[in-house]
């Protein structure tokens, strides 16, 4: 999971900020809420256990006949054995890769409610230990209608939020993007949801919750395109919050990280209205 210590304070600061009077009970029902999903990922991993299990059903039929009709069964069967283990592997890299973001959004989140420093949080550690896989994952060939159709029903419902908040109906945008992220967690358009929601709740008017989906599109994707403009966005929607000093560090911020982006002029011009030094 990404870290960004020096934005420590401000994640831990905006989450005070974005608590209720009813904050014992609300954070009781979160940590419930974290824990269940920590014991849903448990079974999920007895469930790969049993996976790896021996049946003891294996068996290899050389068939019968002459050298070469053999050869030709054999060759057959190692080709299928071959697609059936990059089909495996596709789907354990991917596990891999999916629980440890998990896992690293779900230790965050309980720091972040059990009120400790954020920025002392370190690297998840892969499940089952290793590095985690560094090139794109490729599915192989027979997963890859799947994995099409599956593209293009994300895609819909990522444009059909985009088109409500063209229309300027925020209300409705913010509720379909926040379908979408539950729908898609962990996909390749969830950080640019977290924004395109906090511009919908920018539009409303619902500015503490705006901070927090654009503390969501940052933390979720810190070196994407739209990283800069999600952390300046932050900085603003703190310093309309009366967060001055985390406002003013979060704006800083933009200018360290994303040097000659049009996001530092305007985190500039912010710092400057906000009187910052």
């Amino acid at each position: 999971m990404p870290r960004f210590p020096r934005l420590g304070a401000v994640a831990l600061s905006l989450s005070i900020t974005l608590v209720t009077p009813s904050f014992a009970q609300d954070r009781a029902q979160s940590l419930a809420d974290i824990r269940q999903e920590l014991t849903m990922l448990y079974v999920e991993i007895q469930k790969l256990k049993t996976e790896l299990s021996t049946t003891g059903a294996a068996s290899v039929q050389a068939g019968a006949g002459g050298l070469n009709e053999r050869m030709a069964t054999l060759e057959g069967e190692l080709s299928r054995l071959t697609g059936k283990t990059e089909q495996l592997e596709f789907r354990i890299n991917s596990i891999v890769q999916d629980g440890t973001n998990r896992i690293g959004d779900l230790e965050f989140r309980l720091v972040e409610l059990e009120g400790g420093d954020v920025s002392k949080l370190s690297e998840t550690t892969t499940l089952g230990g290793g590095a985690a896989p560094t090139a794109p994952i490729a599915a192989p060939e027979p997963a890859q209608p799947l994995t099409t159709e599956l593209a293009v029903s994300e895609k819909e419902d990522f444009d059909a939020a985009g088109a409500a908040l063209e229309a300027g109906d925020f209300e409705q945008a913010a509720t379909m993007y926040e379908a979408f992220i539950d729908a898609y967690p962990g996909g390749p358009l969830t950080a640019e949801a977290h924004f395109q929601r906090g511009e919908a709740l920018t539009g409303q008017g619902d500015v503490k919750s705006a901070a927090r989906a654009y503390l969501n599109a940052f933390s979720g994707a810190p070196n994407s395109d739209r990283a800069p403009d999600a952390l300046f966005r932050l900085g603003n929607a703190l310093g309309a919050l009366g967060q001055i000093s985390e406002a003013c560090a979060t704006l800083t911020e933009v200018g360290k990280r994303f040097p000659g982006t049009p996001a530092v002029e305007d985190a500039q011009a912010a710092r400057t209205s906000l009187g910052c030094q």
